[in-house]
């Protein structure tokens, strides 16, 4: 389907115990001047579970501008720039590269992005390490890739892609660099066929993955990777069964 240069996904599951750095990623044609050369990283999560209070930083506030940016990350304030909400499990974010975003303390979250090994750190919540100095951060370089247009980020309206008696598929994101499906199963289903590998992941329940000579079982929190070759049968066990689906458009 799409033959590259190499693997092009990358899929984590964070366990936040404390907030993470505020980042921002190059798009593609920004990494592509690094050196060495990368790719850009857009991203999208898929928030597991939440602490009460718990918090997803995504995008800047209404009307904050370059400017202010800059004179809050010197004051070493940059969270007065940035929107911030409480999420609920299920909700999904789309983090185009360029977004400013953090995960706060207390979340579970799936994410799936551009596989790159591009950060900018922007701030750090004005901590220190062991040795008692702050971690580097890459002031100037975010700056340089921060999409100022992009405001407050809201969570994705999931649309239904399809709805039968085995099956309730929500189509999550869909962007140039991924498609992110949520399938909830209550019985057989088929995935694969279309020439282009898909990353699974399970939410809730528990599922049997077949495909010859394979039969796997994969339970809350288990990841699978399809082939392009593959066409795989997914059976739910005892009861439903919730799955992330990810794949190139």
């Amino acid at each position: 389907h799409a033959p590259q240069p190499r693997f092009p996904l990358l899929f984590k599951l964070l366990d936040c115990n404390r907030n993470l750095s505020v980042q921002v990623h190059p798009n593609d044609q920004q990494a592509a001047t690094l050196d060495p050369p990368d790719l850009g990283k857009t991203e999208a999560w898929v928030i597991l579970d939440a602490e009460p209070g718990s918090a997803v930083y995504a995008g800047l506030q209404q009307g904050v501008d370059a400017a202010a940016v800059q004179r809050e990350v010197a004051a070493g304030q940059t969270e007065k720039c940035l929107h911030q909400f409480q999420p609920q499990a299920g909700d999904c974010l789309f983090i185009p590269a360029g977004t400013v975003h953090a995960l706060g303390a207390g979340l579970l979250v799936a994410e799936i992005q551009q596989a790159s090994d591009t950060t900018f750190r922007l701030f750090d919540w004005n901590r220190v390490g062991a040795e008692g100095k702050p971690r580097h951060r890459h002031i100037g370089e975010s700056l340089a890739v921060i999409d100022y247009g992009r405001g407050p980020v809201a969570p994705q309206t999931p649309g239904v892609i399809e709805s039968s008696r085995n099956e309730r598929l929500e189509r999550l994101v869909e962007c140039e660099k991924f498609i992110l499906d949520r399938r909830t199963l209550s019985g057989v289903v088929s995935v694969g066929g279309d020439e282009r590998f898909h990353i699974i992941c399970v939410l809730s329940g528990e599922v049997s993955l077949s495909s010859d000579p394979a039969d796997e079982s994969l339970s809350l929190g288990q990841t699978a990777l399809l082939p392009a070759s593959v066409v795989a049968t997914i059976t739910p066990q005892e009861g439903p069964a919730v799955l992330l689906d990810a794949y190139l458009p």
